[in-house]
């Protein structure tokens, strides 16, 4: 594993919107980025193992909880905190 936290979670996203990582900016939702619901879960299963976390997610209602799906930058973030909770 290498590469930032945040760099990963990029290379995911791109990945899933078959984009060029150079393409995803940080303020662009997923939407933006041409991702739809089926695509948001299965980044969030490519999140999960990648880093081997849990992520809070309820696909149903994709907007509560505490993992912030709202930006490229938000879902960094929200990785890089369970991250830290998860592993120490």
């Amino acid at each position: 594993m290498t590469g930032t936290i945040r760099d990963r979670v990029i290379g995911i996203i791109a990945e899933q919107a078959v984009l060029d990582v150079s393409d995803v900016r940080g303020d662009q939702s997923l939407a933006d980025l041409g991702i739809d619901s089926l695509g948001l879960v299965e980044s969030i299963f490519a999140i999960e193992e990648e880093f081997d976390i849990q992520v809070p997610f309820n696909a149903n209602a994709p907007d509560s909880g505490d993992f912030d799906i709202s930006s490229v930058d938000a879902i960094a973030a929200a990785v890089e905190r369970l991250v830290k909770d998860q592993h120490g």
